[in-house]
């Protein structure tokens, strides 16, 4: 247990990686203030000493997740002429569904979480337009190269990546047959190949 007073280096990042491991273990039900803090190995305060409650800590953590899968998705372009379309599109996908379905369903389910990640997503900070755009940028950096046709609508490619990986995590499940990432993958092969 750290000590009280003494400033706790990483605190933001050990209480998000605590509350996923509740996430992760308990579900959703269980997430509170007292056991994020438990799991981070913290005093009982320090969530709302960092945080004006927990729904303002639901919606910072799934904006830093989804800063994360967008700072990953934002790579793709600089990879065009490497590896193959459908491995990288595969890949940067795989960014948006490592999210835990618990915790966007939590932020959707706290009206003041949602109301937060949405006035967020509208200012600027990096969200699915981010990640839409990067695949936009991605594939006609393909395109220019000549390792994606011409004719490809890389605008609606990518918005039906992205809506695709929006459903996947409102209503999916992991142990879905096939899993998320074997769809994403599944549509990927699709929408390139139509070209």
């Amino acid at each position: 247990m750290s000590p009280r007073g003494v400033a706790i280096e990483g605190l933001r990042e050990r209480l998000f990686a605590a509350a996923e491991r509740v996430l992760a273990r308990d579900g959703a039900a269980a997430l509170t203030s007292r056991a994020v803090t438990e799991e981070a190995e913290c005093a009982k305060g320090v969530l709302h000493t960092h945080f004006a409650g927990l729904d303002e800590f639901v919606a910072e953590l799934v904006l830093y997740r989804f800063g994360a899968a967008a700072a990953r998705s934002a790579e793709l372009p600089s990879r065009a002429g490497t590896g193959s379309v459908g491995e990288n599109l595969a890949d940067a996908a795989s960014a948006v569904l490592s999210l835990d379905p618990g915790l966007v369903g939590l932020a959707v389910t706290r009206p003041l979480a949602a109301q937060r990640v949405r006035e967020a997503w509208q200012a600027g900070a990096p969200g699915f337009a981010a990640i839409q755009e990067a695949i936009s940028g991605y594939l006609r950096a393909e395109q220019e190269l000549g390792r994606v046709a011409t004719p490809l609508d890389v605008e609606s490619v990518a918005l039906a990546l992205v809506g695709t990986l929006h459903h996947l995590l409102m209503t999916g499940s992991a142990d879905a047959e096939p899993g998320p990432q074997a769809q994403v993958e599944r549509l990927v092969r699709a929408l390139i190949r139509t070209a």
